[in-house]
């Protein structure tokens, strides 16, 4: 047929080329667009429903949730005081085994005493030499007076005698005070415990030149002793409950781990809160007090204080599989009225058996995902209920 065309109207080849492309690109076009209506009618609709995702629910209900709270604790004296000399000299005597106890007022260390106690016997000479002027001159000054009654000397050299009195008496008083001056440091040259307690490891020995400020050793307390551990400015109230309520000395609130994993046999004692907040972290130091009449526990000692928790029927649990980490913060799925999920940040308390407190982030009767909790994202519709799984050919 094309042919009778091209013979009509005398066509020649190149535009028989051009013919036959026109026509192959005209029947390209029609496939194309066949195609999309095609693939149009096949395209499910954007508007269909999505599936409700099968969930299992755990409803969030008070429990009788007896547990203990550990706080990292550092074991420290109640008194310890840092020995040091206020005078120089050689150490010539120490009176005690490193790391014995001692008494208030015992002997410990002894400084040479030669230069204060010919210090101390200079100063006694003098104000004995002053004390004799004082009392010639007392003796001129009343002879002067009875003189100037009978008009007998100038009153010139009766006031002259009366101030020279006033400089004997002046010149005894500094010469008292310089004998209890020297005897002060004749004093401070035997160095005396000041407090009852465990005495460390002496850093001097015998020979050693010491002087005011020189570190001779440390002495601290050791029953009781004191428990320091810092708590969130969220638990303030908490803890000043425990100082307020009576603390029975057999109560077993406040234990202690020590770092062997062993229980420290006496209970301890809430005595204080600190007076301030650290804006550095949110918290502030809270001091128990433990018997130690085993010297068990050391100064230093870092270790964990449990506070026993006996809520009752008060604390939340909700089994632990229901939790979602994220970036070490805890996460939970709960169903709303709507059948769909919201993502609620917890926190989270001890955990007993296999649930866990929470103590923030949700409420009772609140009803927490436990299972299906992989295929869920905020805002997610749920069915409640998992599907029962097919029985085994």
């Amino acid at each position: 047929m094309y042919k009778k065309h091209w013979e009509l109207f005398n066509i020649n080849v190149t535009e028989k080329i051009f013919f036959y492309m026109r026509i192959n690109l005209q029947s390209a076009g029609m496939i194309l667009i066949i195609f999309l209506v095609a693939s149009c009618m096949d395209k499910p609709s954007t508007q269909q429903t999505i599936a409700a995702v099968p969930v299992g629910i755990y409803t969030a209900e008070p429990g009788d949730a007896t547990y203990f709270d550990l706080y990292p604790a550092t074991v420290t004296p109640l008194n310890q005081v840092e020995i040091k000399p206020q005078v120089s000299g050689n150490i010539i005597a120490v009176f005690f085994q490193d790391g014995q106890q001692v008494n208030k007022g015992q002997k410990i260390y002894e400084i040479d005493q030669q230069q204060y106690k010919g210090a101390y016997e200079q100063a006694i000479a003098n104000m004995n030499v002053a004390k004799s002027n004082l009392a010639k001159s007392q003796q001129d000054a009343d002879r002067y007076q009875e003189l100037a009654k009978q008009d007998a000397i100038a009153k010139q050299l009766l006031d002259h005698q009366m101030a020279d009195l006033e400089t004997a008496k002046r010149q005894v008083e500094a010469a008292q005070a310089n004998v209890s001056s020297v005897q002060t440091n004749l004093k401070y040259s035997v160095i005396y415990s000041p407090l009852n307690g465990t005495i460390g490891i002496s850093l001097v020995k015998i020979g050693t030149s010491v002087y005011p400020q020189t570190l001779l050793n440390t002495i601290s307390s050791d029953d009781p002793m004191a428990v320091d551990i810092a708590i969130d400015q969220a638990e303030i109230n908490h803890f000043s409950a425990y100082l307020q309520s009576k603390q029975d000395q057999k109560d077993s609130t406040f234990t202690l781990v020590l770092p062997d994993g062993s229980i420290h046999p006496y209970p301890g004692k809430l005595v204080l809160l600190d007076r301030s907040v650290d804006p550095q972290t949110g918290t502030i130091k809270a001091r128990l007090v433990f018997s130690n009449p085993k010297k068990n526990l050391k100064p230093g000692i870092t270790t964990n204080l449990r506070v026993k928790h006996n809520a009752g029927d008060s604390s939340l649990l909700i089994p632990t599989k229901a939790l979602l980490e994220q970036l070490g913060e805890y996460y939970v799925y709960v169903v709303n009225s709507d059948n769909k999920v919201t993502q609620h940040k917890v926190g989270l308390g001890a955990k007993i058996n296999d649930k866990i407190v929470i103590k923030t982030g949700i409420q009772k009767g609140d009803k927490v995902v436990i299972e299906g909790i992989q295929k869920l994202r905020d805002s997610t519709s749920v069915q409640i209920g998992m599907p029962k799984a097919k029985p085994s050919k």
